[in-house]
């Protein structure tokens, strides 16, 4: 899915890890325009010149090349993910 490995979290995606070593990361739409301002994040994609839309950002290989910075996104994508499905994990 996505060109990557997509991970499900209470049966909604959560994250997609792309071949190229980034991230396709669901965001709360409300935080999205925030969200672009971290270093490496970029308005996702389907295709070129098809935006995605507010809550999807992709996230560059060389921005999550640290344990801070994966977890930074893995726990917007999380929160995210707990908001809008009332789970857990």
């Amino acid at each position: 899915m996505f060109g990557g490995r997509s991970f499900m979290v209470n049966e909604k995606m959560a994250f997609s890890a792309a071949k190229d070593g980034g991230l396709l990361v669901r965001v709360p739409p409300d935080r999205h325009a925030a969200l672009l301002s971290v270093p490496g994040a970029r308005q996702a994609e389907m295709g070129a010149g098809r935006d995605m839309g507010p809550g999807w950002i992709a996230v560059g290989a060389e921005s999550i090349d640290d344990d801070e910075s994966l977890s930074f996104w893995f726990a917007v994508a999380m929160d995210f993910n707990r908001a809008v499905t009332g789970g857990g994990l």
